[in-house]
């Protein structure tokens, strides 16, 4: 069973600005997937889209959201382990905050349904047992899930996790595109919700992301985000044996077998390189933020965004709807993916802008005040 060290958990920097690299990110990809309208024909595109689209892909794709999902496992860390260095039980707090997170994931699935927060919330409910958990079997068990163990099973056995209709992802599209916003929230809070589990049960992100959230929490245990001890060393072994994987792994068919009639390994191996790729950006930044000034001074002034992720998501998501879906602008009929990446990009400043001119009043975002409160209002 796990026992707190009695280190004081300072504010992480390094974690803030990865978090909002991540928000970036998932702007950006959301604007250029035209916030999952299924990629209808655009008046206003280029020849070269499909291949901007696939090299977007390959740098963005699933990054993000792993970084979210390591950072999310290290904020449960440092929320739990100050509150045992108090002598309390961070348990039913933390389920309580979960409950929260479902609400605020509702009302952002009722607005865009590529929503992850109710996801996090429920997949996150298993982050309490695993906080008693010593490190040895922590590692063993996170191990275990970022090796895919559904697909492993579906490849040898045939067997399948689950399957989907294309009518339900029709009706999805056809709410975006030319629907009004009440049959779009209707049909993003009965059947995307579904959609949302049946992809992460398919790609393998369910057991990936539950893997992500314990090797946050194992990288809180051990202190890896600061520079003490020989961390830096960790970080640059970490580093090369993932660009190694992820150029690897990019740069060659994963569907081994696949045009012999045999099973694909692409459902094993794609998850497995994506989560590299993810490890890669975090150690990389990390070695850079510590060696360079320039390199952290940069990244210093979009730390405040990192901190406002909860604001950032839905505030993006939004604004994304209402640009390209039909109840809005409908520019998901005209713009192409490289008009649209700018519009993301757009949007990332216009939201800079916006929780900038808060941050100077305010120490944390808008929904974060209000998780935060609500977290702690009923007497425990």
């Amino acid at each position: 069973m796990y026992k707190t060290q009695g280190l004081k958990n300072s504010r992480i920097e390094v974690a803030d600005a990865l978090r909002g690299m991540a928000v970036i990110g998932i702007i950006i990809y959301h604007a250029v997937e035209h916030m999952n309208t299924g990629g209808p024909a655009a008046t206003l595109s280029f020849p070269w889209d499909s291949d901007f689209f696939h090299y977007l892909g390959v740098i963005v794709a699933g990054k993000a959201y792993g970084i979210f999902a390591i950072l999310f496992g290290l904020s449960f860390f440092i929320q739990r382990d100050n509150q045992e260095q108090k002598g309390k039980d961070f348990s039913l707090r933390f389920l309580w905050r979960m409950f929260l997170l479902l609400i605020f994931g509702t009302i952002n699935v009722a607005i865009f349904d590529g929503d992850i927060l109710q996801a996090y919330a429920i997949i996150g409910v298993l982050m309490i047992p695993a906080g008693y958990l010593s490190n040895k079997w922590l590692w063993a068990i996170t191990i275990f899930l970022l090796l895919q163990p559904l697909e492993i099973i579906t490849y040898f056995t045939g067997w399948q996790v689950c399957s989907w209709g294309d009518a339900q992802w029709g009706a999805i599209t056809e709410a975006h595109v030319n629907g009004s916003f009440l049959e779009n929230a209707w049909v993003d809070l009965t059947i995307a919700p579904i959609n949302n589990w049946v992809f992460y049960l398919l790609t393998g992100r369910a057991t990936q992301t539950l893997g992500l959230f314990y090797l946050g929490l194992l990288i809180g245990r051990h202190r890896l985000f600061y520079n003490e001890n020989n961390n830096l060393q960790i970080w640059k072994v970490v580093c090369i044996i993932t660009c190694i994987i992820t150029l690897v792994g990019n740069n060659i068919d994963l569907s081994f077998g696949a045009q012999r009639g045999e099973p694909s390994l692409s459902p094993i191996l794609t998850p497995m390189v994506k989560g590299a790729q993810t490890i890669f950006y975090i150690s990389a930044t990390v070695l850079l933020w510590y060696a360079y000034d320039w390199f952290k001074k940069g990244l210093a002034h979009i730390c405040f965004f990192g901190r406002m992720s909860l604001s950032n998501y839905l505030l993006s998501s939004i604004f994304g709807s209402f640009i390209f879906y039909g109840w809005g602008l409908g520019m998901c009929l005209v713009l192409g993916t490289f008009w649209s990446f700018w519009v993301g990009v757009g949007i990332v400043v216009l939201q800079i802008i916006i929780l900038y001119q808060w941050a100077k009043y305010h120490e944390r975002g808008p929904l974060e005040t209000v998780w935060r409160y609500l977290t702690w209002l009923p007497k425990f």
